[in-house]
């Protein structure tokens, strides 16, 4: 992405860049030149009486009694904290002095996580609200600032034991066992301000076609009369089209053409710039600079295409968790490094399980080239709170990434998570219309209704995961696939839900392997486990992962798969990485293993 002219405060920024933790700009698909990083210490302060609120925390002059490192969880080590104990009230508080250049500016306060419900106070006057733990927020600021010293205070509530709130691998038992993992409480995404005009670009959704045909639907916040919208795509420094519309309203589409179009792929991940304005007589309003890259995918002929070229998926599940980070990425080169290494293993893309993964990773996906599959983080009982939760949730997060050209495909549900009886029609409706939901808000990617099995008639594509511990059993299972009239085998559940037919949809082997193994002289985690068993030795392991592979190859109605998984996560030690991300492996061999497929 093209680099904006630095201003003093940017200058600043790049300075302190080394002791900041996590200072790059966190929003890389909508950034602005003129904004402030407050990720780094707070003021922070557990509630466990809940008191704060009748207390009136939020009071300007109040201090907290502890320090805490923003964007990470107070159970987490850099956070600085490390108290993974149950805490349901938490909060936080800092102060901020403008830049002088931000006189006269709206300013804009940003969120890009807080889980799970976030009251925000500015000077002690309440600036918003905001219920959903892994979604982006925030509010416009600007009428509650005073010159000078501006009081920050933020209180977080995640109540542990809430099961019908949408929390994916966070335990809601105090210690993690099983497939469940440490919670993450509170802010543990970045938080920053940035600086607008009157009237400001909210939002931009790209849609490129592989003709080079570009159409931007943009909304606009508070638009006055005489206003410009002028859109400008560029690569290498050069302006390649430019498309200009008169604002009327507080929306509007345009649509740019761009010659000679670079496909996007793992391959070769072109990508184009483009810089949204706001103009009135030719003065810039308000700037964003942003990126997208051309590319289609769909399912032709029972296979997986990219750009029209069968693609087969070669994918391995990543959860996106750190020991001393937990879900929160500890760096932008920690993020690099997790796709650098899954592509040095002959990986073309991730799924990312039970987690809305950072916007950063989703960026060095684009740049490096590797293929997401986007799941979101589910609850795990039905009821009317946990259908208005997640589907609030869940469309906030196609809106995020949906300019993202490597998400090739979403799936809101994970083997029947929030859906625990599919005999009820309530819950297959449910499941259904996030379906259409998804399609309803992105058109260009494939949706999996319900991810390893139980699914509808709507599902674009078949997943089923299954935990074989060879491949003769797994073979022996699937070897038929495809066949006239065979029918669809499924893992620990039947493939369909209850009533439903096979759509005839292609099969995505998404869940399988699981082989453990810890390589000599790494710390054996208590209660350490795998899908399918631990080997004793690397050889062992291959050996198994090789045997589940050829016996893949030899079915050819499968058209892509999902290794689980690439890194262990705390008592979880079936990663090709381990916790840590050190390789239990030679990279080439997996290199190699992969390389059977097609």
């Amino acid at each position: 992405m093209r680099r904006p002219a630095l201003s003093v405060l940017l200058l600043f920024n790049f300075l302190i860049a080394a002791e900041m933790p996590r200072p790059e700009y966190p929003r890389p698909q909508f950034q602005r030149d003129q904004w402030l990083n407050l990720n780094g210490p707070w003021e922070f302060e557990f509630d466990d009486a809940n008191a704060g609120i009748r207390d009136d925390w939020a009071a300007a002059g109040r201090k907290f009694s502890r320090t805490i490192t923003v964007p990470f969880a107070f159970e987490t080590k850099l956070s600085g904290i490390g108290d993974a104990s149950f805490h349901p009230y938490v909060w936080y508080r800092r102060s901020v002095t403008l830049p002088p250049e931000w006189k006269d500016k709206r300013v804009l306060l940003n969120f890009g996580a807080v889980d799970y419900r976030a009251t925000v106070w500015i000077n002690g006057r309440m600036a918003g609200e905001h219920e959903g733990g892994s979604v982006p927020f925030g509010f416009d600021i600007t009428p509650l600032l005073r010159p000078g010293t501006n009081w920050l205070v933020v209180r977080a509530e995640d109540q542990p034991s809430d099961r019908y709130q949408p929390r994916g691998k966070q335990y809601w038992e105090l210690k993690p066992r099983g497939i469940f993992y440490t919670r993450t409480s509170g802010i543990w995404q970045p938080v920053w301000l940035e600086a607008t005009g009157e009237s400001y670009l909210e939002s931009a959704h790209i849609r490129p076609a592989n003709d080079g045909v570009v159409r931007f639907d943009v909304r606009i916040a508070d638009p006055a009369p005489g206003l410009e919208f002028r859109a400008t795509i560029h690569a290498a420094g050069q302006v390649l089209a430019t498309v200009s519309s008169p604002v009327a309203g507080d929306r509007l589409s345009a649509a740019a053409q761009t010659p000679n179009p670079r496909l996007w792929s793992p391959d070769s991940p072109n990508l184009y710039d483009v810089t949204f304005e706001l103009r009135r007589a030719e003065q810039v309003v308000d700037r964003v600079s942003s990126y997208f890259g051309f590319r289609t995918v769909a399912i032709e002929n029972g296979k997986f295409t990219l750009n029209g070229r069968p693609l087969y998926l070669k994918m391995v599940l990543d959860q996106g968790y750190w020991p001393e980070s937990l879900l929160t990425p500890p760096s932008d080169e920690a993020i690099r490094r997790d796709i650098r290494l899954t592509k040095e293993m002959g990986f073309n893309g991730v799924r990312k399980h039970q987690k809305l993964e950072d916007p950063r990773y989703l960026y060095w996906a684009d740049r490096l080239g590797l293929l997401v599959s986007s799941e979101a983080a589910n609850a795990y009982l039905f009821d009317d709170r946990y259908v208005a939760r997640f589907t609030s949730e869940w469309a906030a997060s196609v809106v995020r990434d949906r300019n993202h050209p490597s998400v090739v495909m979403w799936a809101p549900v994970n083997e029947s998570w929030g859906v625990p009886d599919l005999r009820d029609t309530r819950q297959q409706n449910h499941l259904k219309s996030l379906y259409h939901l998804t399609h309803s808000l992105d058109g260009t990617r494939l949706v999996i209704d319900n991810d390893g099995w139980e699914h509808t008639d709507v599902t674009d594509l078949m997943s089923i995961h299954d935990y074989a511990r060879n491949g003769e059993l797994l073979y022996a299972k699937y070897r038929e696939l495809g066949s006239s009239g065979a029918a669809i085998a499924g893992g620990s559940r039947p493939a369909l839900a209850f009533g439903f037919r096979y759509n005839g949809s292609p099969v995505f082997l998404s869940e399988f392997g699981g082989i453990a193994y810890v390589p000599p002289g790494a710390a054996v985690p208590p209660e350490s486990w795998g899908y399918s068993g631990i080997e004793k030795t690397s050889e062992a392991a291959l050996e198994r992962l090789r045997g589940l592979y050829e016996a893949i190859a030899r079915i050819p109605a499968i058209i892509g798969i999902c290794y689980t998984q690439l890194t262990d996560v705390e008592q979880e030690v079936n990663g090709l990485l381990t916790f840590d991300r050190r390789p239990k492996f030679e990279l080439e061999a997996i290199r190699r293993i992969n390389g059977l497929l097609p």
